[in-house]
């Protein structure tokens, strides 16, 4: 019973960092089009990059809890996607699509300290909080990175 509840309370809390990593993934895919500035869209390749690998290792744990990978719903996923292409029509500088990224991972942040905080206290096993960390860790950097590019 006790192994049930901390394979629960980890796939949980994998699903939720998976969720995040990809709807950041998703939301620098949708913006890549509009970037002009070389140096910017740089940067955001190597975001996308560590994105990707987070949701990887998200898979991994959770395909060693016997748990497969949850995303996003596609309405969610088309939200997100229409909500990108109204917010860049008008403004689609480097400096807009930075604040958009501050955003977005200003979100992702307070969504992974909720979690942990949530899964501390928990079964959770250390290393999806660990992954949960290193993530929170990571969008701060780039909320600090594009700070850069605001004007």
């Amino acid at each position: 019973m006790a192994e049930a509840l901390k394979t629960r309370q980890t796939a949980a809390l994998l699903q939720a960092i998976y969720k995040n990593v990809k709807m950041a993934s998703d939301s620098i895919l949708n913006l890549m089009p509009k970037v002009q500035d070389e140096r910017l869209k740089s940067d955001m390749t190597v975001q996308l990059s560590t994105y990707e690998a987070f949701a990887s290792r998200a898979a991994k744990l959770l395909a060693d809890e016997g748990v497969k990978p949850e995303e996003e719903g596609t309405i969610t996923k088309m939200s997100a996607k229409w909500g990108s292409m109204l917010n860049t029509m008008r403004d689609s500088t480097s400096s807009h699509l930075a604040e958009m990224m501050v955003e977005g991972a200003t979100m992702g942040v307070n969504d992974m300290l909720k979690q942990i905080r949530e899964s501390e206290n928990t079964t959770a096993s250390e290393s999806a909080l660990r992954l949960a960390r290193d993530v929170c860790a990571y969008e701060e950097k780039t909320v600090e990175d594009m700070k850069n590019y605001l004007r």
